[in-house]
Formats: structure tokens, sequence, C-alpha cells
């Protein structure tokens, strides 16, 4: 393996610590307070791996899953909130309120074969959040399609007459709540989306409302096949039966923050904690909860910050990020300060898939159009991963920065933001396994196992969660130290005394993933040193002039 980043020698003055040269990520010479060489190498696969088998016991023990609503999310959240007890932080329960909901009967005909509970095909699916049918069903209505594949708006439909027929529309480019509530303007009783890849569309619309019309993915195969008819002037029709219960639960998300470092500049990390009811959930996302939980116990161990970090276990991601939006929604109306105090937010959804990617959200839109307006400092926290891969030789793509996971509501409110991802029922190409290894190709997926009861701890690949620890705690521990590539030198901190730093005893497993060696420059003279003092002094009080606020 390649050695990791090169980081100049620190040197001790006091309490604090000077850095000789450039540190940190897009910094001049600047105090730090925790090395992310050394955070990187106490957050190991093995620390990790402990938390995902214990998440594995609690769905063994709770009827196989940690669903919002059920004993193995309450026990899921029990065991967070143990751990990060024992490292010595105060975690705080989130009250929220949210819905689910089960399919109680579904059947459709369509292209000539028919789907139903009994006879399920596993490619055409029923969204979460949809509307249901009358209890007649939609029998043999004609389909129609907008002027505009996509049919997000009413200007994509382009003055088409919908009403009484069945939408198909093709996924990309907006939610799939605005298509079905497009589709529903123009007239639709009911919405068919199509992938824009390989592979089955199991999507949500989020919280449900009454003017969704019932929605189901299907293939994109099937949404070609149904083009070409039209094309053909062949009229498909569609019969539709769909019958839902909605559930209102209570639920939780889960906050914990450092004791120390300046709470006007804070680092955030989330991870979603529920899993979907068909499965213990230990990809989804029981990797990217035991990724950031081990990075904030080891981070407890590392002394003092100078920015603070606060972490987030999300309920209720997988019936439509409810619990992030609850958080943030929740800062606006009550304390939009806070919120304008996060400097950026780091989302781990899905970081160690078995035939796995490394991507990034590609918050330059280097690869992919964002179809969301990217907050400010998005694409300097992109860099940040990036810059950490780089260094090491590790190979990476884009993934769309698209708000489909927990970061949606932080970057409609403005707050920078990036994060990882694994892969999940996307198709990974044969380019792709040539970057990383497994296989590619035609109706191949990162995890085959997603959203099923496969979804276990078998279900994680090592390499991929050393891979990915290794760039959580590293990026973590920088921003942690400086985050002025994000947002710019900050105004002098509030001069009044942090909390005791607190420090639990380290972890004693051993580095599994390990990445190389460490590089370090010679030790400096004393009269080298205070000159450095001097030019970084000099550097803060002119960049200070120059910028101002985040």
């Amino acid at each position: 393996m390649t050695s990791r980043h090169r980081r100049p020698a620190a040197i001790g003055i006091g309490a604090g610590v000077l850095i000789a040269g450039v540190v940190g990520f897009g910094s001049p010479a600047t105090a730090f307070a925790v090395d992310p060489d050394d955070l990187e190498s106490r957050v190991t696969v093995a620390g990790v791996t402990a938390h995902l088998q214990a998440l594995q016991d609690i769905a063994d023990a709770n009827g196989g899953n940690r669903a919002i609503g059920t004993p193995g999310y309450e026990a899921s959240g029990e065991y967070v909130e143990q751990v990060l007890t024992a490292a010595g932080y105060t975690p705080v329960r989130q009250p929220f309120q949210a819905t689910t909901q089960s399919i109680d009967q579904f059947s459709i005909t369509l292209l000539g074969s028919t789907t139903d509970l009994a006879n399920p095909a596993g490619d055409r699916i029923p969204m979460e959040g949809t509307t249901a049918t009358d209890a007649a069903g939609i029998v043999g209505a004609s389909v129609v399609v907008p002027t505009t594949a996509t049919g997000c708006t009413a200007a994509e439909w382009g003055g088409v007459d919908a009403t009484g027929l069945v939408a198909v529309v093709s996924r990309g480019a907006c939610a799939f709540a605005d298509k079905s509530l497009a589709a529903a303007e123009a007239g639709a009783v009911a919405l068919l989306v199509y992938n824009n890849e390989d592979g089955p569309l199991n999507g949500t619309l989020g919280e449900q409302v009454p003017e969704f019309v019932p929605t189901v993915g299907i293939t994109q195969a099937e949404g070609q096949a149904i083009l070409a008819e039209l094309a053909a002037s062949n009229p498909v029709p569609v019969d539709l039966q769909l019958q839902e219960t909605t559930t209102t639960v209570d639920t939780f998300n889960i906050i914990a923050e450092t004791t120390t470092g300046r709470t006007d500049n804070t680092v955030m990390l989330g991870a979603h904690l529920d899993s979907v009811p068909e499965g213990p959930g230990i990809n989804d996302n029981g990797s990217g909860t035991a990724a950031i939980l081990e990075t904030a116990v080891q981070l407890a161990a590392s002394g003092p910050l100078n920015n603070q970090v606060r972490f987030a276990w999300w309920g209720a991601e997988e019936v439509g990020l409810v619990g992030s939006t609850y958080y943030v929604d929740d800062l606006v109306e009550n304390d939009p300060a806070e919120l304008d105090q996060i400097a950026t937010y780091l989302n781990f959804d899905m970081v160690a898939s078995p035939n796995y990617v490394i991507s990034v959200y590609d918050a330059n839109e280097s690869t992919y159009p964002a179809p969301v307006e990217v907050p400010a400092g998005s694409v300097a926290t992109e860099q940040a991963f990036t810059d950490y891969f780089d260094a090491s030789g590790q190979p990476w793509i884009d993934t769309a920065f698209d708000g489909r996971s927990d970061y949606d509501a932080f970057i409609a409110n403005g707050i920078a933001a990036s994060g990882l991802f694994t892969g999940a029922d996307d198709e990974k190409t044969p380019e792709q396994a040539a970057l990383f290894g497994g296989t590619g190709g035609p109706g191949i997926t990162p995890d085959p196992n997603y959203h099923t009861a496969g979804d276990d701890i078998s279900n994680i690949n090592p390499e991929a969660l050393g891979i990915m620890i290794g760039a959580i705690s590293s990026v973590t521990a920088s921003l942690a130290n400086d985050t002025s590539a994000i947002n710019g030198v900050l105004p002098p901190a509030d001069p009044s005394p942090s909390a005791p730093a607190v420090v639990p005893a380290a972890a004693a497993e051993p580095q599994l993933a390990a990445t190389g060696a460490e590089d370090v420059l010679p030790m400096l003279p004393l009269g080298m040193l205070v000159l450095g003092l001097g030019v970084t002094l000099a550097l803060v009080r002119k960049r200070t002039r120059e910028q101002s606020g985040r």
C-alpha cells in the first residue's frame, strides 16, 4: 500500500501545537489539536465490525430488522447511546413522529404479464409513500408520456392531457414526489417511473400526501418497451390495484457532540440508524452508523479540538429522510443561528458494499449535473475526501450530488455538504470493476442484497470498509482542525474557556486496514520555529483583514 498524506512534523508549544509549513486542508500554518494520521490509525475495521456485529445481534433478537417503530430500532438506539456514554459523550434523543406504510394489495398487469403480492416479479415495486387506487382499482387505462421524459413539472408535460391515463416517466432530474405531483396535475390516475439504468427501481416519495397518484417503479427495459409500443402506435393498457395502510409511529434521532472546539464552527457527521423492515440493514446503513460511532469514540480520546464535531444518527431515513429533515427544520424554526454555525455536513450512507465502488458526492458537478443548488463550501468539502484518496493513490469516482440521502435538508438550507458511498442497486460497470475489483456489467450491482434480508453481517466488504473509514476519520480530524478552505478565515473564537476534554481509554484492537508508514519532516531548530510563528501570525492577520465570516 502507498503511504498516507505527507504531513510536516509538529512541535509543541505549551498546550498548543505549531505546524511548520502547510498543513490540514488548504490552510496556511495553523495550530491544530488532533493528528489525522493518528485518528485514522485508531479507527479500525475491527472496532467498526464489533459495532456491526452488535447491530446484527439486535436484529436477530428482534424479528430480523431494525426499522423505525420496532424493538430492533429501540435497541439499536440504546446501543449507540451506551457506546457514546462510555466514551464520555452526553447523547441526546430528539423525538419526532414518522409514518410507516404497508402494502396490503398490489397487482399490476402490463405488457402482457401480471405481478402481484402472491407472484412478485421483484421488478415492479410500489414506492414508499404512494397513495392507493380506489377499491375497484384501475382497469384498462392507457399509458401517456410527457413531452420531456422526466415529467418533473407542468412545463415538462407541455400541455399533454393525461386525464384518466397512466403516466409513464423516466427516473432522474427531480424527486419522485415531484413526478407524482406533476402527473396528478396533468390528470393522470397513476404513475409508472422507469429506471434510468439497469435493475429494479425501489423508490420513495417521502411523507405521503393526498395529492400523490399511485406510483410504481419499473425497470428501464420495461420503460423502453412501453415507449417502443407507443412509437409503433400500439395501445398499452394497464390494470392496477394498490391498497396500503399508513401508521404513525414515535421515533427519534440521536445527537452527540464533542465537549471542546469552537461551537460557532461545527463540523457535523451523520448516518441513518434505521433499516428497512425486510432485513437487518447491516450495510444499509449499519456501515455508516458503525463508522461514525467508532470515529466518535476515538475522537473523544484525541484531546481538545479547534472545531466542535457533532455526530447524528438519523431515524426514519428509509421512509423519506424524515429524521434529518426534522432536525434541520427544527433549527430553521427555533434556532437558525445554530444552523448557520454548521460549517459543513458529512453524510455516510452505505460504506461497505460487497461489490463496492468508492464514490464521493459530486459537488463540483465534474461528472453529474446537480439537480439541486450546491451550497458554497460543498466543493471544498468534496475535495477534502478526493485529496485524501489521491494522496494514497486510491481510485475514486463521483456519485451524483442529488440530495437522495440525509444531506438533502442541509443543502436545501445552504449548508455545505459532501459524503461517501460504496453503491446500492445501481449498475456497476466493467470500467468500475477494473478500478475497484469485483464484477461489473448489465444487471450487476454493488449491493445485490440492498433492502433485503440478505443485508446481514456477511454482506459487509472489509476492504471497502477499511478504505472508507480511513477517509472518514482522516477528513474528520482535518476539519476538526481547520475549515478555512470551506468557509474562509473565521473571526477570533470566543475567549471563554472550553469544557474539559473527554479522554477515555484508547481501544486496543489492531489496525486491520493499514495504509502505509508515516512520512514526517525533521524537527525544526528554535530559530526557524520563531520565524514560522511570526509568519503564521502575519498570514492570519492578513487573511482576517481580507475575509470575514463563513
